[in-house]
């Protein structure tokens, strides 16, 4: 495994993140989050959380390009990264968003954004991932087994 690239890899995706993630959640959702504003914390609460939020999300990709590292088959990096960000993405909306909705008051528009977002944001960085990461030149593919 190249920890090297792997780092670099989950960093970039990382830094990625932080200006998309701007983008979509306080502009092009900005209308639903107003309309959900009575379940979300208010704005100076959630950006002193802001660093909490980042460090975690920095270890997510890290162990996201692990698991891409651990799993990458010796094609096309960015087909690859694709097909494992939108794999990820579907995970985490069955596993962990969906919850949201459940749990939280939130609306039915909020919910499908966040979840059709997040399918979409993996879906980039898995692509971001896949580009950069490339296995250290002496790494030998084992086969599979049956």
């Amino acid at each position: 495994m190249n920890y090297g690239r792997l780092v670099a890899a989950a960093v970039v995706a990382w830094v990625v993140s932080l200006g998309v993630g701007y983008f979509i959640n306080d502009v092009v959702l900005a209308d639903i989050y107003a309309a959900n504003s009575a379940v979300i914390r208010p704005a100076a609460q959630m950006n002193s959380l802001l660093p909490l939020g980042f460090a975690f999300i920095l270890v997510g990709y890290l162990v996201f390009a692990y698991m891409y590292a651990k799993g990458y088959e010796g094609g096309s990096g960015i087909a690859e990264g694709l097909r494992f960000g939108l794999c990820t993405g579907v995970l985490v909306t069955c596993f962990g968003l969906i919850w949201q909705y459940v749990l939280y008051p939130i609306t039915g528009a909020m919910a499908v954004a966040i979840m059709v977002d997040s399918i979409l944001e993996f879906a980039l960085y898995g692509m971001i991932v896949g580009a950069i990461y490339k296995p250290a030149p002496h790494a030998v593919r084992r086969p599979a087994a049956v």
